[in-house]
């Protein structure tokens, strides 16, 4: 049996572009003639397309996930890959376009609007389109981005000039059978119509639409019955047609008791901003099923009583067709009126495009409170595609990486917001790409923190002076002695007698208390060796004096 939807949710996955190729030409007598490696082409687009034949969204609904191709890979000899064709989708006029989060993107109330809903993967570079006088030849390529996926949200909101309000069974649908060509399934049922039905009218040189909004019943605006689901269809008509039934059998029911019911499910139900409210709009009264003798006695009855309401009141039926015409080339007059007043509103507003600012940054960084630090979280369209074409795998593409991410800024950002080398940075939302961060230096300039005027590389003086040099002598002689009253001591002690006092030696402390051979390179061992040396010289001209005496 076929259903009628106005609401349906579109899982879409847009194609990846692919990867480009590495790959070096070889020649007779050339084996390394250069890269020759090719881009890899563009995933396909998804695109959304208002087409006047389309006029459901049904298959949608039957059908709602949808996929475009790939993009091809590049190769060798400077062949790029292939580009994937777009996937069109065509959608009925008067489709409401929305994001996963409500936000509308954009309402097709025209034939021919397009909008790319998801956007293909970009192909990655070859080697070749990645060389340059620098890097003459380089062993790495970029990796084809991912296209986009997603959730998007239809709503079909029928675009027709008269909207045929009623309780159910008031033959709106016979109606729109009797005024037009449209052929919409009409019985004797028990309960309403379960989808709007559509039909065109020509009146003399003036074609418009007419379209039943079923379901209208009291409290529907609070969600009773199928009125709230089908209210929305009324919101783009220009006036309203209210067919009221006047051979109803229900007990407790008549004309102006449903008209009654009507307008207060139409007052609360609320319209977009911008748009005029439904009670405000232009509305007739056509009162229904005058083949029936008990239902013209009782339109003639209430006629008067509508009138008098500033209604203009119609006497049809859609069985004989009488006062049919009339109700025809009114609703005529109506939509003329209204399309001459659209003409003459201002137009829509100019789109202007602006280029972008040349100081404007492509990515933020925000700071992040973890477990064990700080995270410092880089968003930006740029640092996250370019994140998406590296291959992890290869050092060289890293390494071009980091250069791509510290001449876009990346590195100084990080640093002014509080970044230091192992901090944890994150690319991209969600989990990302994390790094260890070490900054690339070309000087340590930026990592200076001395206050302004200073700079603590210049200001240190690590030389020692000769007041340092003579304490540090002072402290290895008068560890020199205390080493030869220790021996002094264990010999009065008895602990080793002179024999084994000739083979002791007492160990020679450098200048910065150590023992052993310091060698000549010390400057404190050099001042030391100076001064024992003039000792040495000063006991032998004693010596020498004496032995003259």
């Amino acid at each position: 049996m076929a259903t009628f939807v106005d609401q349906v949710t579109l899982h879409l996955r847009a194609g990846d572009g692919g990867n480009g190729c590495v790959s070096i030409k070889r020649e007779k007598f050339k084996p390394l003639a250069g890269p020759d490696g090719g881009n890899g082409g563009n995933g396909g687009d998804i695109v959304l397309e208002s087409s006047p034949q389309t006029t459901t969204i049904l298959d949608f609904h039957r059908r709602p996930h949808r996929s475009s191709e790939n993009g091809g890979p590049g190769m060798g000899d400077h062949k790029s890959g292939f580009t994937s064709g777009e996937l069109v989708l065509n959608v009925p006029v008067g489709t409401v376009v929305k994001d996963a989060d409500g936000t509308v993107l954009v309402d097709m109330d025209e034939p021919g609007m397009r909008i790319v809903v998801a956007p293909g993967g970009q192909g990655g570079l070859g080697n070749a389109a990645l060389a340059s006088s620098k890097r003459k030849a380089p062993g790495f390529a970029l990796l084809g981005t991912p296209g986009w996926e997603g959730d998007v949200f239809l709503e079909l909101k029928t675009v027709a000039d008269i909207a045929l309000v009623g309780y159910p069974s008031a033959g709106k649908s016979s109606l729109v059978a009797a005024m037009s060509a449209a052929k919409p399934k009409i019985a004797d049922y028990p309960f309403t119509t379960l989808h709007p039905n559509l039909g065109v009218v020509q009146a003399g040189e003036t074609r418009y639409t007419v379209a039943d909004v079923p379901g209208l019943i009291e409290g529907a605006s609070e969600g009773k019955g199928l009125g709230l689901e089908f209210l929305r269809h009324v919101e783009r008509c220009s006036a309203l047609l209210h067919v009221l039934d006047c051979a109803t059998l229900d007990p407790g029911r008549d004309p102006i008791s449903d008209l009654d019911i009507i307008l207060v499910e139409l007052a609360a139900y609320p319209v977009p901003d911008g748009q005029l409210p439904l009670l405000e709009r232009p509305q007739l009264i056509a009162l229904n099923k005058i083949d029936v003798p008990e239902a013209r006695e009782l339109a003639d009855f209430v006629r008067a009583d509508l009138e008098a309401r500033g209604y203009r009141v119609f006497e049809i039926s859609t069985a004989s067709h009488e006062g049919l015409p009339a109700l025809s080339f009114a609703l005529a007059e109506i939509v003329e009126k209204a399309r001459a007043e659209a003409a003459d509103d201002a137009a829509k507003p100019r789109i202007v495009i602006r280029p972008q600012a040349v100081d404007t940054t492509d990515f933020v960084v925000k700071v992040e409170g973890g477990s064990f630090g700080n995270i410092y979280r880089v968003l930006g369209q740029k640092p996250q595609r370019w994140v998406a074409q590296t291959d992890f795998t290869n050092e060289e593409a890293i390494g071009f990486l980091a250069d791509r991410l510290a001449k876009l800024g990346v590195e100084d950002e990080l640093f002014r917001a509080g970044a230091v080398g192992g901090s944890t940075v994150v690319i991209g939302p969600g989990n990302g790409i994390i790094f260890d961060w070490e900054p690339t230096l070309t000087s340590t300039a930026e990592l200076v923190t001395a206050p302004r005027g200073t700079d603590p590389r210049i200001d240190q003086n690590n030389r020692r002076t000769n007041q340092t040099r003579r304490e540090r002598y002072v402290e290895m002689m008068n560890a020199k002695s205390e080493a030869r009253a220790e021996l002094v001591r264990e010999k009065e002690a008895g602990l080793w007698g002179d024999e084994e006092a000739d083979g002791l030696t007492v160990p020679d402390y450098d200048s910065e208390g150590r023992t052993g051979d310091t060698g000549d390179s010390s400057a404190d061992s050099s001042a030391a060796a100076d001064v024992t040396a003039d000792a040495v010289s000063a006991d032998a001209a004693g010596e020498s004096s004496r032995e003259d005496a």
